[in-house]
């Protein structure tokens, strides 16, 4: 298998979460578009990002568990599928578009909302695509057998 190129270590799913939210910050402050919620309904975007971050947690605390990697340029050891690996095959990266969802809500204006899709679209391409084709190498049926049970994001 080849290694990755030690610049692609540092293009992780964090690094385009982070830019996602200060695309989304940039979009607010210069294009706002429409301003849809104001306070105090924009705060149900903290309820949102505390949820999605927690989902993140827990996600992470059970590769832990499992032992395995969660860099997505290491292999991976194990299969998860306890937790929220049962209702979702990627419930870090579906925590960060919660995140991203709670912040646009929190901004309150339509224009971060476009960066979502955008980010999700990327990820999917970027990591996941490339991610399952690792996992089926890994684990053969035993993966297979579970992508055909979880969907990818919800």
């Amino acid at each position: 298998m080849n290694e990755p190129q030690p610049s692609s270590r540092f293009l992780v799913p964090p690094v385009y979460f982070l830019v996602a939210l200060l695309l989304m910050g940039f979009f607010h402050r210069v294009a706002p578009w429409a301003q849809v919620l104001e306070a105090p309904y924009r705060y149900g975007g903290v309820v949102l990002m505390a949820l999605a971050l927690g989902l993140i947690l827990w996600a992470a605390l059970l590769f832990r568990r499992a032992g395995t990697n969660i860099r997505p340029y290491l292999p991976s050891t194990a299969l998860v599928l306890d937790g929220p690996y049962r209702f979702t095959r990627n419930p870090m990266y579906l925590g960060m578009a919660g995140t991203l969802l709670g912040a646009a809500v929190f901004l309150g204006s339509l224009t971060p909302l476009i960066v979502i899709p955008a980010f999700m679209a990327l990820i999917a391409e970027r990591f996941i695509v490339p991610e399952e084709a690792k996992l089926e190498a890994a684990f053969g049926r035993g993966y297979v057998d579970y992508k055909a049970r979880v969907r990818r994001w919800l």
